[in-house]
């Protein structure tokens, strides 16, 4: 199978380890990584690298990506999603005087370049031990804040006031455009503690990374179903161009890029075009991944030599 970049929609209930194994044997290589996991709640967008493809994944891990979630207010969980035990409910009295005008006030300042507390039960290590582990052994983690960066977020439609197990609840469903690393658990904790009332995930789709989107993306159970269909694999250059900057070589380049040399910036402005950027052949195969230095060109990564590079 030629090398490049798997789109699988992930379905719920599988993890992305799972769905790595899997995807090997339908590409028929041990060579499959992800540019970034999903819980196995969640489903949408798995970006998996083929054979040469997971050399693109480094570059691909930090991109920016999109969600669809719902929240609901009025309970908080262990895992800050519908997965875990609950901690807290609040009192119907409390939710009944919460509209979306004080909702839309709460998600504000959960907006912008913000420092966020991931959710505890997470793959983030303390002292060499993945967060979730710990809370599993009943520590209490409290994880440091870090950066994030979050473009968007807005509600869709109307909030619902949901009546479960007894007790009321207001579902609102949100779309977020954020920088990787954020935690949409984090958000619906986040609002739910800044309302008074407690908040948690009931759902997340992951719709989109960098300029990959799930609309592209093969369904898995249409995959791994007796007679399923064939897997796809993005190509390398087709990959590339959905989300880097194109530097078109001559062939005498590709053969410079091939012996290790620098190139000039040529088409590549010295300062507006954002790295890193894709060295296409003039046969359009990807040659390199490339960074600036100085005034020139260096690779990051060659492929020359690779499967449909």
């Amino acid at each position: 199978m030629a090398a490049g970049l798997a789109l699988i929609d992930k379905p719920e209930g599988w993890t992305s380890h799972d769905v790595v194994a899997k995807t090997r044997r339908l590409a028929g290589t041990r060579k499959v990584g992800h540019a970034g996991t999903l819980d196995p709640m969640a489903t949408g967008l798995l970006l998996l690298g083929v054979d040469a493809g997971t050399k693109l994944l480094t570059f691909l891990v930090g991109a920016d990506k999109t969600y669809l979630a719902t929240i609901r207010l009025g309970a908080s969980t262990v895992t800050d999603d519908r997965e875990g035990e609950t901690v807290s409910v609040a009192e119907p009295s409390a939710l009944a005087s919460l509209d979306a005008p004080a909702i839309e006030a709460a998600l504000e300042p959960l907006r912008g370049d913000i420092l966020q507390s991931p959710s505890a039960v997470s793959a983030i290590k303390v002292d060499g031990e993945r967060a979730y582990a710990r809370v599993r052994a009943g520590e209490s983690v409290e994880l440091p804040k870090r950066p994030v960066r979050v473009d968007r977020l807005e509600v869709l439609g109307e909030i619902r006031r949901v009546e479960a197990d007894g007790a009321h609840f207001i579902d609102l469903d949100v779309i977020v455009d954020c920088s990787s690393g954020t935690y949409i658990r984090a958000i619906a904790r986040d609002l739910g503690e800044a309302l008074g009332v407690g908040g948690h995930l009931t759902a997340l789709r992951r719709t989109r990374i960098g300029g990959y989107s799930v609309e592209a993306a093969q369904k898995l159970d249409q995959l791994v179903q007796q007679d399923g269909e064939p897997l796809r694999v993005l190509p390398l250059a087709d990959a590339a161009r959905a989300e880097f900057t194109v530097r078109e070589l001559t062939d005498q380049e590709v053969v410079d890029l091939v012996h290790g040399k620098r190139l000039a910036l040529g088409s590549i402005a010295r300062d507006s075009a954002p790295e890193p950027i894709a060295a296409i052949s003039p046969a359009g195969k990807l040659i390199a991944v490339l960074e600036r230095s100085s005034n020139q060109l260096k690779s990051l990564v060659v492929f020359a030599g690779e499967s449909d590079a």
